[in-house]
């Protein structure tokens, strides 16, 4: 061995030179740091692996089955269902193969899609899937440590590591004449990559807080909420595979309100408008960029999450009072929703 190379305590090592490497060695409290950080993403790894399934969507055509899209799934209930991104699969009746991390591939379709949530399920034939324990991503802070699981570039089990670095951001999709706004969403600088939509955005416990569906940028990954509203369109397309909403054109994110508009108010935040999609209900009832809804039908409008709730179909077709806070004062505008195509 070579002489200007020693081995940590090895025999024969001075006492003085030992206890300089004890103390080296103690003072980089950055390992353990690292080795708790570690542990805690394999093992959310290791417990959320089993769920997340590699998806190829296909096609028919004349000469058989083509594939036509690829992403990921998360299974949520343990007789075949898949919880996925509306994008990734497209509309009802679209099929394609499931791939397990136990080597399993199974044929799905899909049951239902939301694509004002941005939400799909897909049905497979197996009745002993491992789903995902579900989380409130209402929960979450910024700052917060989360886990993505996917499929980036059909790299199946894919896992990288990051934090909560936003939250109530508003995503704009679809086409302009009719662009759907997908509200509450979760910005990550976990990385995520095409294939990973679809896929699992887990918390230190392993709970799945979201589901993968963009790449805004490097570092910038955006992912949709699992909360209550989620949740019940969830169960919705389980169970009837649709989900009737009402549409009103915004995107929108949380906002306090100016010191004027609290001072006859109990409220403190409102949803600032951030897009009006041209030709929607809320571009004819006259609302605008800045634009700060107050109240919606009489009930008040603290964040995009209070909004999401109240897009349910009895409000479909008709008119309901919307208050707004514009150029230092409040205004009164009528709006009537129209249902999500």
């Amino acid at each position: 061995m070579s002489p200007r190379l020693r081995l940590v305590g090895a025999a024969g090592e001075s006492p003085a030179h030992g206890a300089h490497a004890d103390e080296h060695e103690a003072g980089r409290p950055g390992d353990e740091a690292l080795d708790a950080y570690s542990r805690t993403v394999t093992a959310v790894a290791g417990a959320l692996a089993p769920a997340v399934a590699s998806l190829r969507v296909m096609r028919r055509t004349r000469r058989g089955s083509v594939p036509v899209g690829a992403g990921s799934g998360v299974a949520v209930s343990g007789d075949g269902f898949l919880l996925t991104s509306a994008h990734v699969v497209g509309a009802p009746g679209a099929s394609g193969r499931a791939a397990f991390d136990d080597g399993r591939e199974l044929r799905f379709e899909v049951a239902g899609a939301d694509p004002l949530s941005d939400l799909a399920i897909i049905r497979t034939e197996a009745g002993d899937l491992a789903p995902a324990e579900l989380g409130d991503a209402d929960e979450l802070r910024v700052g917060q440590l989360v886990v993505a699981i996917g499929n980036p570039h059909g790299l199946s089990g894919s896992v990288t590591a990051g934090v909560v670095s936003a939250l109530g951001r508003a995503l704009p999709a679809g086409e302009r004449r009719r662009a759907r706004i997908i509200d509450n969403v979760i910005q990550t600088d976990a990385a995520l990559n095409p294939g990973n939509s679809g896929g699992a955005l887990a918390d230190g416990a392993g709970r799945l807080v979201g589901v993968n569906t963009a790449v805004a940028g490097i570092g910038l990954g955006l992912a949709i909420p699992i909360n209550a509203t989620t949740t019940a369109i969830i169960g919705e397309l389980i169970a009837t595979g649709q989900v009737r909403r009402a549409f009103l054109g915004i995107a929108g994110g949380p906002r306090p309100l100016p010191p004027r508009a609290r001072r006859d108010r109990a409220q403190r935040e409102a949803v600032e408008v951030i897009e009006v999609v041209p030709g929607s209900p809320a571009d004819r009832a006259g609302l605008r960029e800045a634009d700060l809804v107050l109240e919606l039908n009489g009930a008040q409008v603290r964040s995009a999450t209070d909004l999401q709730r109240m897009m349910v179909a009895s409000l479909i077709g008709k008119p309901v009072p919307l208050l707004v806070w514009r150029a230092g004062e409040e205004l009164r505008l009528e709006l009537t929703p129209e249902e999500l195509d």
